[in-house]
């Protein structure tokens, strides 16, 4: 049985592995939100950043990229991505059911944010558009984040209005 992985942010543009296959896919009754507070890669205790997460919300679906990972890269892959998005436990790990355009089903491994987590935050968008404009972590600025998750949505003809704005506001925020 293949094993997938979904991508809805930083993993579009940085999976940290090559995939065999990739699909666009939606996973139902989650969204992609702003609502993670990042101490490790986009921010610090004392300066969190945010990033994003899938949240539930009955009704609403995620639209990102299902990648296939090679059978003999499953372990390492599997491994490195517990490093990585594990890191504080604000995730949890599921497998999750996404449908494709063509209406194929793939279980895949999903990173989820554990709403009882202290990183869980729920923030109106001009706040996130603050936070977001002037934190760095250890991976780098905010924005950047941002900024690469909102190009890469474009190019795979993903709409998400929420992203649209907070890169509109952003770049007027860090406007110099």
């Amino acid at each position: 049985m293949a094993f997938w992985v979904f991508g809805y942010g930083s993993l579009l543009w940085n999976p940290g592995f090559t995939p065999v296959r990739q699909v666009k896919a939606r996973l139902r009754d989650y969204h992609r939100s702003f609502c993670m507070l990042s101490i490790h890669h986009r921010g610090s205790e004392e300066d969190p950043g945010l990033v994003l997460a899938l949240d539930t919300q009955a009704g609403a679906q995620c639209t990102g990229v299902a990648f296939q990972v090679a059978d003999e890269e499953i372990d390492r892959v599997h491994a490195q991505l517990r490093e990585r998005e594990l890191v504080s436990s604000a995730y949890y790990e599921d497998t999750v059911e996404l449908v494709c355009d063509d209406g194929d089903k793939i279980p895949a491994l999903a990173y989820i944010i554990n709403r009882d987590h202290v990183q869980y935050c729920q923030f109106d968008l001009e706040k996130q558009a603050q936070i977001i404009a002037q934190a760095v972590g250890g991976r780098g600025p905010n924005t950047e984040y941002l900024f690469n998750t909102a190009a890469h949505l474009t190019e795979l003809g993903i709409k998400d209005a929420d992203m649209s704005w907070l890169v509109t506001r952003v770049r007027a925020l860090t406007a110099t």
